[in-house]
């Protein structure tokens, strides 16, 4: 674990001033880390003290999907050492060149920190073993390691690795060291509690809102709530007049209320009774928006995939389905609002944020002000989840704007009002489809559609085809044996501002492409299952996560009277997921009774904590599919607290399976994937209960009157 050393404004400035280079500096140190005269140190990774100690580094930040048990678990595994006899160091914003990407994002954590942290782990490991094979005079093939001990087979000795250290750090660093065989696991693949449950349990882990430095104040930013709108106008002495308010001060995003304590600071909000230049966009609404993609879609799209020539055999098909889905605006509505503690002035600043992405949040901030990077110190603090709202650094930048024009440490804390009325939001998108049956009711053609908004053109520039790229994610990539396959874009860019959202446009493509090839399904006359499985003979993967779903729900077996089930498939994040929804529906009321999901994801480092993982998503994704809905009217969201912006309750939740295919592949995402797939099985199974399609979200009583 780790703790923040706490110095004052004053003390910090003078410390970050002398440090020089480097950008992690040294507030953030690891218990039980006192100075060693000769540590084993053999990389970035790992640090083990002649007393024993061995210290392992985690460099992703943790939002509650278990990262920062997991990294330390392949570090351990290719170590050698005892489970959980380590110090952990939890790394603020890292050298990128060191430790490469920090993106808590992407299903990333795991999948691409697998083979350096294995290399790390083994790297230690081989230099022990060399350290005690020089010890004992021996030949380093007849030892090996075991539980931060080396151990010398024919004669039974052995030595720990802090007897070894000093030793070890003389032997040379092998460049490719041997990695264990799966087969010798003993941590990795095993079900183990998060280290940090205890903390969490205890109430005392520190989450972004729970940060506190010295002299601290608190602050909340009165932002227009129309996008793009900037304040024109509040009255400053009266916020000043109410009790606790310490400052208020101008910054680019609105003006803040600088108090001493969270309630001070939103009263005095509350009491500057701002006017605003609205803007551009104070007509838009959610119907403008619709007619906004209605005409986008008539209009060449981007391709993004033309396998054959769709158009022509659509013309020839014995039978041709057109369908258009919509999906709305989704807010992220993580339960720990925003919020960002900064001590800065004009030569530098220290920053302790909940984030997904350390690197780009310290560089946002470094780029804003004009910062030397070595003078920017950020601290990550645990998240009270993220989903993608973590990424951006605009809240970052704004805390230390506050913190700038305030001259002192300052805690910007988001309401939930504030969180959902300007946040970066899932985009809205339309999705055309038209597919084409032969007379044997084999798949011939497809073509599909995207109308959306792009994500990283808005906040990141990028040509056209990066855009469509991102966007028909999920949508170009269809698995299904399909001679004449036709996928391209639709920019459709609005004053709501996009960001990332669990699975990004994922969710949307698989809602729209599940659903319609269940539609030809039974337009086939065939069951769901096997049309599927009937045109992925060249797609192995997705065919065993199908099967292993559709087997482990009972597909084909009788059902309880006023259950039907309903199936979907997805691939995204390099891995492969498969969900089968039971439902009733009651009224045109869905209630999902229980869900089967099936996963590869190559080698599951902990088991436990990826069905955690796979649970969730399939929370947030009933969530979006039954629920949720943003809103805009007049160019600002509607919704604004979880009364007109509900969430999944516990009374709601369905029974969940969790299965994964085993093998020995590396390991590839677990924390989106299984988002995709939970909406058009849900959807499926609404149709096989009322005989209705589902082509929007969220799905609603009137949606689903009985054929």
């Amino acid at each position: 674990m780790g703790t923040i050393t706490k110095v004052s404004r004053r003390e910090f400035m003078k410390a970050t001033g002398a440090a020089g280079t480097g950008l992690v500096l040294a507030f953030y140190l690891p218990l039980g880390s006192a100075e060693s005269a000769e540590p084993f140190t053999p990389n970035a990774w790992i640090r083990i003290d002649p007393n024993g100690t061995v210290h392992l580094w985690v460099h992703r930040p943790d939002m509650g999907q278990g990262a920062r048990t997991a990294l330390p678990m392949i570090l351990a595994e290719e170590l050698d050492v005892e489970w959980p006899q380590f110090e952990r160091v939890m790394l603020g914003a890292a050298d990128a060149n060191v430790y490469g990407s920090q993106l808590t994002g992407g299903s990333t954590s795991i999948r691409t920190s697998w083979e350096r942290l294995r290399q790390a782990g083994a790297a230690a490991r081989h230099m022990l073993i060399a350290a005690a094979a020089a010890e004992w005079e021996v030949d380093p093939s007849t030892c090996h390691a075991s539980k931060s001990t080396v151990v010398h087979e024919p004669s039974g000795r052995s030595l720990g690795y802090g007897e070894l250290a000093e030793r070890a750090a003389t032997m040379p660093v092998p460049e490719d060291p041997p990695l264990k065989d799966p087969e010798d696991f003993q941590i990795v693949g095993q079900p183990m509690p998060r280290l940090d449950h205890p903390a969490r349990v205890g109430g005392t882990l520190t989450f972004g809102m729970d940060v506190k430095v010295p002299d601290m104040l608190y602050a909340c930013v009165a932002r227009c709530p129309v996008f793009g709108g900037t304040v024109a106008g509040y009255d400053e002495a009266a916020a000043r007049a109410v009790e606790g308010v310490r400052d208020v001060v101008e910054v680019e995003t609105g003006v803040a209320v600088v108090a001493e304590s969270t309630w001070a600071a939103m009263k005095g909000r509350d009491a500057l009774n701002c006017q605003f230049d609205l803007g551009e966009a104070a007509d838009l609404n959610s119907a403008g928006i619709a007619e906004l993609f209605e005409r986008r879609g008539a209009d060449e799209g981007h391709t993004t995939r033309d396998d054959g020539d769709a158009n022509a055999a659509l013309s020839t098909a014995s039978r041709v389905l057109n369908a258009t889905f919509e999906v709305p605006f989704l807010a992220h509505a993580t339960f720990e609002p925003m919020n960002c503690t900064a001590v800065a002035d004009e030569e530098r600043c220290e920053i302790w944020v909940p984030t997904q992405a350390p690197g780009l949040q310290h560089q946002g901030v470094t780029q804003h002000f004009g910062y030397a990077p070595e003078n920017v110190t950020l601290h990550v603090a645990y998240s009270g989840g993220g989903f993608g709202r973590r990424i951006l650094p605009g809240y970052v930048v704004e805390a230390v704007s506050v913190a700038r024009a305030a001259r002192v440490p300052v805690k910007v804390v988001w309401t939930r009002e504030d969180d959902m009325h300007h946040d970066q939001y899932r985009p809205a998108s339309r999705h055309i489809l038209s597919a084409g049956l032969d007379r044997s009711g084999n798949l011939v053609a497809w073509k599909h559609r995207v109308v959306a908004p792009s994500i990283t053109g808005t906040h990141f520039g990028g040509d056209l085809q990066a855009a469509a790229g991102e966007a028909t994610d999920g949508a170009a990539n269809l698995p299904y044996a399909v001679p004449n396959c036709h996928v391209d874009y639709c920019r459709a860019d609005t004053a709501v501002p996009p960001g990332w959202w669990r699975s990004v446009f994922n969710t949307q493509n698989a809602f729209a492409n599940e659903c319609f090839i269940d539609e030809l399904a039974t337009a086939a006359g065939k069951d769901p299952v096997a049309f599927r499985l009937a045109m992925l003979g060249d797609a192995p993967r997705h065919r065993g996560v199908l099967e292993l779903a559709a087997e482990r729900a009972g597909w084909g077996e009788p059902l309880p009277a006023g259950r039907y089930r309903g199936v979907a498939l997805h691939y995204s994040f390099q891995s492969w997921a498969a969900q089968a929804a039971e439902v009733s529906v009651e009224d045109g009321q869905i209630r999902v009774h229980r869900v089967v999901c099936a996963v590869d994801c190559g080698i599951v480092v902990n088991p436990d904590d990826s069905a955690a993982q796979v649970e969730g998503a399939i929370v947030l994704g009933l969530t979006a599919a039954l629920k949720g809905e943003i809103t805009v009217e007049g160019g600002r969201v509607v919704q604004g607290n979880f009364h007109d912006y509900p969430l999944l309750l516990m009374r709601e939740m369905p029974e969940v399976e969790t299965y994964f295919v085993e093998n020995t592949i590396d390991p590839t995402g677990i924390g989106e994937p299984p988002v995709p797939p939970i909406a058009p099985a849900v959807a499926n199974a609404a149709f096989a209960a009322t005989g209705v399609r589902v082509r929007r979200l969220p799905i609603r009583p009137q949606d689903l009157r009985r054929a």
